[in-house]
This record gives structure tokens, C-alpha cells and sequence, in this order.
């Protein structure tokens, strides 16, 4: 690999939009050329994605089967014990997985829930798994309580713009979801966050979306790529598609903007060909979820994972070291 070009921090909106005028083959060149610098242009990041507790949240996310306030005929759950997630954890390991996500329908979790979660974070750990929690929006003395118990990353994702925000969401605002990011970083926890493309918001409101997230004080070390999977029964059901060529744009310019960052495909990967897939990759993408579901929307199966990475000559990332 070259010598890494520098990481910016400092990135105007301006810029970001010039990236997204730039003809497609000019942005894939410049992506990849910037992802061989910091990464094995043919390793992917896997990792793998188990709701805990389903169901129940009170919160209005337009996009999500889990809202109480949608009938999608998602059910509530009770949270999984102890030994399910072990279980689960053990399988992704055995799968190929190097991180294991665990997903809870929250708001926010209360002082038992989080200790219960850090009874589980060291266990999960203990099998050399990387950890990784997403519970809703958590105070700062509750990530440190986490961080202590040996999560390596957290998820809150920003969605989308801070413009658009408001007709996806109006049950929090984008300050609470940046105030958990921030409470996330001063606990010294791996942040993981990004958002989803195809709620009916302009190409703008991706761009801008990503412009948030590269001019944090420090890159997210993993910024998940959603494209929508419309759920009947909430109010996105008949959102239109994404253009692939829009989303593989979408790929590309994070990756330029976040060079170190990890950026995954995650949800909607089952409405994408391989020759999409294959796209992100080359555009920068170089992490997904192993498994045959997303809390509750579906996901590529493992074998089909594998065998598609087979034929593109790529590999799935060794765990990190001491993990």
C-alpha cells in the first residue's frame, strides 16, 4: 500500500457536493485508489447482527417494523437470556463473523438493562469476538459502565440529514442522537455509525448526511451504508427504490471522505444484484453482515455471502488481534 494520504476533518459541504457531480468512473478511481491505502483492497469486515430484544419502541422512525406505533406484525418480544445470545455469538464466530452486534428496541436503556447488557458484553468477548451494542441513546456514565465491561463499539446511527430528520423522526431530535455519539467518544468506545438511503430524501440530504459524519472531531470506525427495506405498515412501505448507481455513489464519496473508516453494506443487500454488490466493493465498501436476518428485515444468506466473495477473489478479515 502507498503512503496514506492525510485524514480530513475539515471538509465543507461545498466540497462534498463537487464529489457528487464528478462522472462515476472519475469517483470510483478516486475511492479506490484511497481504499488501497488504508485497507487490502480484497478483505471484507464481517460481522453479525442479532436483535436482543425486539419489538416495543416507542419512538415514530418511519422506516422501522419495531415502532409500537406502526402494525407491521412485528410482535414484543421478551429480551433474549444469557445463553440465547451466547449461542448466537458462538454461531456467528463459527460462521466467519469477527464482531457480533447486539441490537435492543429502546429508546433508551434503563440502569438494569445496561447491567445486564455488561454481564453479556464480557462473556461474548471471552469468545474472541469483537462487541458491539445498540440500545438507543445512552448517557455518559452509562458508556463508560459499558466501555468498562469490554464493548469495543456502539451503534446510533445519524440517519440522515439534519434537514431531512424531522419527516423521518419526531420523537427525538438530531442534537439527542449527536449528544449519544459524543457521550460514545468520551467513554473511549469505537463509535459505529451512518444511515439510510432511500426514505424519500434529495441526493443532497446524503451528502449532507456524510459531511456530518466527516467533519466529527473523529471518523466513525465504522459507517454502515442502509438502503431502505420498505416494511408494510409503516409509513416508508411504498417508498420508491434507489437508483444502484445513486448508491454506489453514495459508497464511494464516504469512503473518500473517511479513508480509515470501515464502510459496510448492511441493510438491503437482498434487493441488490452481485454485480451491485461487487460495485461497492471496488467503491470503497469493505465490511457486511453475516446472517440470514437484520433485527427483523432479511439478509443475504451466509453461503451465498461466501460464494460471492469467492468469485470476486475476495476474503473475509481476520479477527483483530487480542480479540
Amino acid at each position: 500500500m502507498s503512503t496514506p494520504s492525510a485524514i480530513r476533518h475539515d471538509w465543507t459541504l461545498g466540497e462534498v457536493e463537487a464529489l457528487g457531480r464528478l462522472p462515476l468512473n472519475d469517483l470510483l478511481f478516486r475511492a479506490q485508489t484511497l481504499h488501497r491505502q488504508y485497507f487490502d483492497p480484497n478483505e471484507v469486515q464481517i460481522s453479525t447482527l442479532v436483535s436482543v430484544k425486539t419489538g416495543g419502541c416507542p419512538e415514530d422512525c418511519a422506516y422501522c417494523p419495531q415502532s409500537l406505533r406502526y402494525d407491521t406484525g412485528v410482535g414484543r418480544d421478551e429480551q433474549m437470556n444469557r445463553e440465547e445470545v451466547l449461542e448466537r455469538a458462538r454461531a456467528a464466530r463459527d460462521s466467519g463473523a469477527t464482531r457480533f452486534c447486539m441490537g435492543a428496541a429502546w429508546r433508551s436503556p434503563k440502569p438494569r438493562q445496561v447491567q445486564e447488557f455488561a454481564a453479556i458484553i464480557g462473556e461474548v468477548r471471552q469468545l474472541g469476538l469483537e462487541t458491539c451494542a445498540t440500545l438507543g441513546m445512552l448517557t455518559e456514565a452509562q458508556a463508560h459502565q459499558l466501555k468498562a465491561a469490554g464493548l469495543d463499539y456502539y451503534n446510533h446511527n445519524l440517519d440522515t440529514s439534519e434537514r431531512f430528520y424531522p419527516q423521518i423522526i419526531t420523537t427525538r431530535c438530531y442534537q439527542d442522537r449527536l449528544d449519544t455519539l459524543a457521550n460514545v467518544r468520551a467513554a473511549g468506545l469505537k463509535v459505529c455509525c451512518g444511515g439510510i438511503v432511500g426514505m424519500g430524501e434529495e441526493v443532497t440530504d446524503r451528502l449532507a448526511l456524510l459531511h456530518t459524519l466527516a467533519t466529527l472531531p473523529a471518523h466513525p470506525e465504522s459507517v454502515p451504508i442502509n438502503q431502505l427495506v420498505p416494511v408494510e405498515g409503516t409509513p416508508l412501505a411504498d417508498a420508491a427504490a434507489v437508483d444502484p448507481l445513486d448508491f454506489v455513489r453514495i459508497i464511494a464519496i464516504a469512503r473518500i471522505l473517511m479513508p480509515a473508516s470501515h464502510v459496510r453494506l448492511s441493510a438491503g443487500r437482498t434487493d441488490m444484484s452481485d454485480e451491485m454488490q461487487a460495485l461497492c466493493f471496488f467503491a470503497g465498501a469493505n465490511s457486511i453482515f453475516y446472517g440470514e436476518r437484520l433485527l427483523t428485515t432479511p439478509n443475504p444468506a451466509a453461503d451465498r455471502d461466501r460464494a460471492l466473495l469467492q468469485r470476486l477473489g475476495m476474503r473475509p478479515a481476520e479477527a483483530t488481534a487480542g480479540h
